[in-house]
């Protein structure tokens, strides 16, 4: 059984206009340590994806599995601590909060998982991803790649072993994103499962599977094309 499992689950919206499949019939198996890109344009369900594994959503046919859990199934108080303990989201959007410096974003991802030493953690995971001399800057001090560089740090804050990216390096300038490629690639080498949906397909040749959507559908599921290549080597 691999930490993350999705068997035949779909997702379908009603709108005035009829029924959207945003999802259909997927199976995916992400096993611990895997760093793995869900590939494909917008609208192709990348996000839907993810926010089934992320419990913010819950599929309409099928299951979605993570650490053993029914996420379908699970009560309401289940559900907080799974989002608690379990998994981190680096939103495309952000999500930070307006009226906290960097340090205090990425601090309350470390308490909110109940980390040890928060403000020390805060403090190394932004040094990480570059932000040392930012601690004391808020959100609209930043600019856009900078937040983004916040939110993933928020992330690896909470030390949860599932870590969802949608779109992490969308804001980034290339030498930056290559850099926080590089950091998500090495908390899978430490045994965290990383799931990044993008559109861009040269990130995709850095992972170690490439699970590509089209209409909601699961088309392709395996290695990149032409094999795995280092992160320094990406062109975009």
């Amino acid at each position: 059984m691999g930490v993350i499992e999705l068997v035949g689950a779909g997702r379908s919206y009603e709108t005035g206009g009829g029924m959207v499949h945003a999802l259909v019939g997927v199976d995916l198996v992400v096993d611990r340590g895997e760093f793995v890109v869900v590939l494909g344009p917008s609208g192709c369900g990348k996000t839907t994806l993810l926010n089934l594994v992320g419990a913010l959503d819950v599929p309409t046919s099928g299951k979605a599995l993570v650490a053993g859990r029914d996420l379908a199934r699970a009560s309401r108080s289940e559900l907080f601590r799974y989002r608690r303990e379990t998994v981190s989201f680096v939103f495309q959007s952000f999500n930070l909060f307006p009226g906290l410096t960097a340090l205090e974003n990425v601090r309350f991802g470390a308490d909110v998982a109940g980390r040890p030493n928060a403000v020390s953690t805060a403090r190394e995971v932004l040094e990480q991803v570059g932000l040392g001399d930012r601690v004391d800057h808020f959100p609209a001090m930043m600019s856009g790649g900078e937040q983004q560089r916040v939110a993933i740090a928020r992330a690896l804050a909470t030390g949860n072993p599932v870590v969802l990216a949608d779109e992490p390096t969308g804001e980034l300038d290339y030498h930056t994103g290559v850099s926080i490629l590089a950091l998500l690639m090495e908390q899978a080498r430490s045994g965290r499962t990383v799931l990044v949906v993008t559109h861009n397909r040269e990130i995709s040749r850095a992972a170690d599977r490439v699970v590509e959507l089209r209409g909601g559908r699961v088309v392709s599921d395996g290695e990149p094309v032409g094999g795995r290549h280092e992160v320094a080597d990406l062109q975009w």
